[in-house]
């Protein structure tokens, strides 16, 4: 069952879903063609078999449409990590990403995390910086391409 987190335009209903069900799979869908194909790469049973812990985030429109997720995984010390966030190709820059991720900042303070940590391409940084992510450490490669650790502490 979908839980309301934050309505943004009126086509913009972000929530969170569970592992396993319809909105989960059009979610590896989405992540696979936006994240992994253009690198040619697949996800492996393995890596979704993992995924039933974290917490599984998106936007959908009014007819119930995934346009956008990302996953979020708890860590130690009161961090979540951020991360597979995808926005479909036709909406990218149309500020549906922005509505996420500051809809995922919120849940996560809600669930009592302090600092939002991710792994930017380097093709992102951009974007997590104009949300107010600062980058952490030199680059370095992840599945085979630039990336750079950002973090932001959310009660700011």
């Amino acid at each position: 069952m979908k839980k309301l987190v934050q309505k943004a335009k009126p086509y913009l209903l972000c929530s969170s879903y569970e592992y396993g069900t319809p909105a989960y799979v059009e979610s590896v869908s989405l992540r696979h063609d936006i994240l992994r194909a253009p690198l040619n790469l697949e996800f492996t049973l393995e890596q979704l078999s993992e995924e039933w812990k974290d917490i599984h985030f998106g936007c959908f429109d009014e007819k119930d449409n995934l346009l956008a997720c990302l996953i979020l995984s708890p860590q130690e010390n009161q961090e979540i990590k951020m991360r597979q966030v995808a926005v479909r190709a036709d909406l990218q820059g149309k500020g549906v990403g922005k509505v996420l991720v500051d809809a995922s900042e919120q849940l996560s303070l809600d669930l009592g995390f302090e600092k939002m940590i991710l792994h930017a391409r380097e093709t992102a940084i951009p974007f997590y910086e104009k949300l107010n992510y600062k980058k952490v450490g030199k680059r370095f490669k992840e599945v085979g391409i630039p990336h750079f650790k950002m973090e932001k502490m959310l009660a700011e």
